[in-house]
Formats: C-alpha cells, structure tokens, sequence
C-alpha cells in the first residue's frame, strides 16, 4: 500500500519509520512518502497561509498550495482522506476496509485554522478523526491512521497476531497474556496456560476475553456474538 502525506511538518513523521512499519517499508511492503505543503507556495518567503474572509482569529492554509502539493502524487485509484475532528470516528472496521480495499491514499494534514473549504470540497473523499478533541494539526492522526491501517496489509504482521487481538472479528477485547519468569513478585502465571492442553486454554482466554471487555468496555458486549453459556457468565459477572 502506498500513503502519500501532504504535510507542513514532514519532519514530525520521524517516529513512523520504526518498528514494525520501518521494517514493512524496507520491505516495500509500504510506501510512505511525505511531501510538504510549503513546497508548493509561489510565495519567496514559502508562506502557505492567509487571513481569514469575514474575520476570525488565526491563519487559513490557502487552497491553491494544497491543490498543487495534490496534483504531484494524486493518480487514478488515489483516495483522498483528509484528517480533521470534523470527520467519523476512526474504527476498527474502517481501518479494516481501508487495508482491504485501497491501493493509494492520500493523507491531507490540517495545520493553524485549518484549510479553505474549497480545496477540501475539490479534493477530498472522506474526513477521518481519531477522537473527539482538537489537536494542533493532522499529522499524529496522519501517523495513527497509517500505523493502524499497515497492520492490515498483507506481510505487514504474522496472520495469528491479528486475529486475536482487541477489536477483532470476535468483538471483544483481548485477553491476559504471560511470560517468564513463572513467578513475580509472587503472582503466578495461571496454571492452565502451563498444561499444554490447548483446548482448555482457548476456553480460558475466551473466558477472560469477555471479562476483560465487561470490565473495560461493556459496550462492546452488545454486538458480540456470544453463547448462552457466554451470556449467563456475564450475568455472573454482573452480580
């Protein structure tokens, strides 16, 4: 999968070309490439920002340099994600679908007031937030949306390591894992996990899967898919 970031600050990206994500771009597994905004001003003094019509605090990133800084990486099968407060709520499905079924996606960083309107109609296909808060501009949700949607990409990570965690197709959070030492601090790795009898140990997790969920995110208990036996636990639970 190729992202291409339009970005004031390419510099903050740094902290996306470690770990699993650096390793999936040596790879070319991923191409991620960061084109700066200010790259595209005809301005001498590389300005990309203007007041704002009708008045109001702050500076507006103008939309001729965002369209220019657009049309050097947009190509046939681009999708144009532009990351803004404004836009759903990114989640799991969402990372899941974007993973499946896009080649090219451009992400547009929002900086200072934001950006003018009429770029954003021009170009843009989908708005995309990471939460309901305001941040300083697009480019740790520009990092978020890539981390998360990578993960998906074939090669990227070991199958096994995505179908069982938080979120996944289960519908619940995932539960407790150990390693050595066996003891600490007195706390002892659960028995179960140390009997090699595989089947027990899926129950056990799935048990403490559903625990784990009740606990930190009930909500999520409402579209699982779960046995009777699932939701008398739960009950138990409850009381």
């Amino acid at each position: 999968m190729k992202f291409d970031v339009l970005t004031l600050f390419p510099e903050m990206f740094e902290p996306i070309k470690q770990s699993i994500i650096g390793r999936a771009t040596r790879k070319e597994l991923l191409e991620i490439n960061l084109i700066n905004i200010r790259d595209f001003s005809k301005d001498k003094h590389k300005k990309v920002d203007d007041t704002v019509y009708g008045g109001g605090a702050g500076m507006l990133i103008r939309p001729d340099v965002v369209y220019e800084a657009y049309k050097s990486v947009k190509c046939e099968k681009s999708r144009v994600i532009y990351l803004s407060p404004q836009g759903k709520k990114l989640c799991q499905s969402k990372v899941e679908e974007l993973a499946k079924s896009e080649e090219h996606l451009i992400l547009l960083c929002g900086h200072y007031e934001g950006i003018d309107q009429r770029v954003i109609d021009k170009i843009v296909d989908e708005e995309i937030s990471i939460g309901d808060y305001v941040l300083t501009g697009g480019e740790i949700p520009a990092m978020v949306l890539i981390d998360s949607v990578s993960r998906y990409v074939e090669g990227v990570l070991a199958k096994e390591s995505i179908s069982e965690e938080s979120f996944s197709k289960s519908g619940l959070l995932e539960y407790p894992q150990y390693t050595r030492p066996e003891t600490f601090e007195g706390i002892k790795v659960p028995e179960v996990l140390q009997s090699g009898h595989h089947e027990n140990i899926n129950k056990w997790r799935r048990k403490e899967a559903i625990k784990a969920t009740y606990i930190k995110r009930p909500e999520l208990l409402e579209k699982a898919i779960l046995t009777d036996e699932e939701v008398k636990y739960i009950e138990e639970l409850k009381k």
